[in-house]
């Protein structure tokens, strides 16, 4: 695989217009004009990301509009998610002695890490690799470490995709894939996951329908937001086949790797025949270790892949976080076992807390789709009499004092599968489990 950097298409590169060549301001009869609406693609951004209103104005998303809605009538937020608490008390005291120069922790953390991340961090990715799923990374020249997997995510198509290249997701998708390709000038392709008595499920003539002699890049993202679905291998094994015959690169979003139930196996992509040459596999601490804030992440894969990643990156944030870092890369390495077995507690508890939370959607009329995977439920409200998701929830509060997010905020506004999902809902189980017996009380009651 041959990485291609981005073409810069600016005139006088980087500036656009010389100081001697660029337009004077406008005058009006009172002094200088109100400026002109800035250009570029950020406009192209904001509309795949949802933030332009029907009249071309830059308005809040609807996940942003549900928070207030929670703020403002005191409702029970399901529609953020993110834990409620603090994370492991372990993992906490090993960044705060790495930012106070503890005990056992390095000198000059609170300084610039190194560009590619921290030593330590970048072998324990290698090392977590292996453990879990038999991969061989080199720590020195197949590693990144990014602000968080969205950087990643974000250097990555821009780092590979030219202007009209097509990119392929499954849909519904986490909004930011939609923004960075049109940051990046590709064009958008989707594969569509169909619900069903298994779950959401991906059909192998949808997957061939997704790809051209025009695709690139493929953003894979499995245990997937916002279904809750874990791909089986099968599955996965259709794309890598139709990526491998476009000789397209694979980037994998895989920060939900360790959070599957009943059985379900997260099986990375870089695992399958042939794919780890052409695949870059994205995580993070944010799922793993309920860390969300600290916005520590990794991309690994070949090396010339990772450094047309590295030299985007390195011109978005440059470094993050090195105490994070630090204590992120001693709980991946988890010589002493405590990551296990906050992660075989961390399963338990939000399995306990999914079933919960189905049987309270159930109660309402609603009909969940088994998740398998994340931190989400998919439910349609149709069977409950209520056809229109996005009415639906702007009601929630009302209904139930509950808030959540219609699964059309995941979807291309008018295309085939924001009108099949047009009455599902999405709810997060991640809330504490005071919140969600309190929410599986009020959804209950809405249909009474």
């Amino acid at each position: 695989m041959q990485a291609h950097p981005a073409d810069d298409d600016r005139p006088n590169g980087p500036g656009g217009t010389t100081a001697s060549t660029a337009p004077a301001a406008p005058t009006g009869p009172t002094g200088p004009a109100r400026p002109a609406e800035p250009t570029g693609r950020w406009r192209r951004t904001a509309a795949a990301s949802g933030l332009l209103d029907a009249s071309g104005r830059v308005s809040a998303t609807v996940f942003a509009e549900m928070t207030a809605l929670a703020q403002s009538t005191g409702s029970l937020n399901l529609g953020q998610g993110f834990p409620d608490d603090d994370g492991p008390a372990w993992l906490r005291r090993l960044a705060a002695d790495a930012v106070l120069a503890g005990p056992g922790a390095p000198r000059g953390l609170n300084q610039y890490p190194p560009g590619a991340g921290l030593p330590g961090l970048r072998r324990a990715v290698a090392t977590h690799q292996r453990r879990h799923y038999g991969l061989e990374v080199d720590p020195d020249t197949e590693v990144l470490v990014t602000a968080g997997a969205t950087e990643a995510l974000a250097a990555s198509v821009l780092a590979l995709v030219e202007p009209g290249d097509e990119v392929v997701t499954l849909e519904p998708y986490y909004d930011a894939y939609g923004a960075v390709i049109a940051l990046a000038g590709g064009v958008h392709r989707t594969i569509p996951l169909r619900p069903g008595p298994d779950g959401f499920r991906l059909a192998a003539a949808d997957v061939d329908a997704a790809f051209s002699d025009r695709t690139r890049l493929v953003i894979l993202n499995s245990p997937h937001n916002p279904t809750g679905t874990v791909l089986t291998r099968e599955e996965l094994g259709w794309v890598a086949a139709a990526a491998t015959a476009r000789d397209a690169v694979v980037v994998t979003d895989e920060v939900y790797e360790h959070l599957t139930y009943d059985g379900a196996v997260h099986v990375p992509v870089a695992t399958l025949p042939g794919m780890a040459a052409r695949t870059l596999t994205v995580s993070s601490a944010g799922k793993t270790l309920s860390m969300t804030g600290w916005k520590v992440g990794w991309v690994h894969g070949p090396s010339e892949l990772v450094t047309a990643v590295r030299t985007v990156k390195q011109f978005l944030t440059y470094v993050a976080s090195g105490p994070f870092q630090h204590a992120v890369g001693v709980a991946l390495d988890d010589a002493d076992g405590a990551t296990a077995a906050y992660l075989r507690d961390l399963r338990a508890s939000l399995t306990s807390r999914r079933d919960r939370l189905v049987d309270g959607l159930r109660a309402a009329g609603l009909a969940p789709v088994p998740a398998r995977g994340t931190y989400f439920v998919l439910a349609d409200a149709a069977p409950a009499g209520h056809p229109d998701a996005v009415e639906l929830c702007r009601r929630l509060p009302e209904l139930a004092g509950v808030v959540a997010i219609p699964a059309t905020a995941f979807c291309r506004a008018g295309e085939a599968t924001a009108r099949d999902l047009r009455s599902f809902v999405r709810f997060t189980f991640v809330k504490d489990e005071a919140t969600m017996s309190a929410a599986v009380e009020r959804l209950a009651a809405m249909r009474g």
